[in-house]
């Protein structure tokens, strides 16, 4: 299983730089291997970044696209699935029984649910409330998309063990196709060695690795 070593930085950082300023990445490892094992054209780049401390974990991404396709016919679970969005999905369980997924678009608006196998979705769940934070920036050549999510709720929630929380990190692209629709690319972390693009499998998951 792929690991990523999420650095340890001092608690009191967060309250002097601000979670979009880049001097708060700095001390983070940046992972860049990223894939759509279904499509063979060539992905945009993608930087995703993590740190933490005893109060909360920190994620960024920042992907190299300013062709960025946002639903805005309101805010429902079908028009953040079908925008260009980042995606953190956390397992309990390697049976996936439970595992919560965030998936966020550029604006920040964020689809979370509780899911278990054969893709059961429970869209009334929410993550606790307070206990995730988003940003979000823009430049001439990229977004990003960042936050921070309290090492309790993670706790409560059954997603560390150890120093491991066992997560999956996504993009989905939207590009218009000649019909007018815009059609998904799947982007992953790690491939799942599926068929058809399906990040609700176990394969798809790689280890977090909170770094004393």
């Amino acid at each position: 299983m792929k690991e990523y070593r999420v650095q340890i930085i001092d608690k009191n950082q967060k309250n002097t730089i601000e979670i979009l300023d880049p001097l708060f990445w700095k001390k983070a490892d940046c992972l860049t291997d990223f894939s759509s094992p279904w499509n063979n054209d060539p992905i945009l780049r993608i930087e995703f970044r993590a740190l933490w401390d005893q109060e909360n974990f920190y994620f960024n991404f920042r992907v190299f696209d300013i062709d960025v396709y946002i639903d805005q016919k309101d805010n429902s679970v079908d028009s953040i699935c079908n925008s260009d969005r980042v995606e953190l999905f956390f397992r309990s369980n390697d049976q996936l029984n439970p595992y919560y997924c965030l998936e966020i678009d550029p604006s920040t608006r964020l689809l979370d649910f509780e899911a278990r196998p054969n893709k059961i979705f429970d869209y009334d769940w929410k993550w606790p409330e307070n206990h995730i934070q988003l940003k979000s920036s823009t430049d001439e050549s990229s977004f990003i998309v960042a936050g921070s999510i309290s090492i309790a709720s993670l706790k409560k929630l059954d997603l560390i063990h150890g120093n491991i929380i066992e997560a999956g990190v996504y993009r989905a692209k939207f590009s218009q196709q000649e019909n007018g629709n815009y059609e998904p690319t799947w982007i992953t972390w790690i491939d799942p060695n599926t068929a058809e693009p399906n990040f609700h499998i176990a394969s798809s998951f790689g280890k977090f690795v909170l770094v004393e």
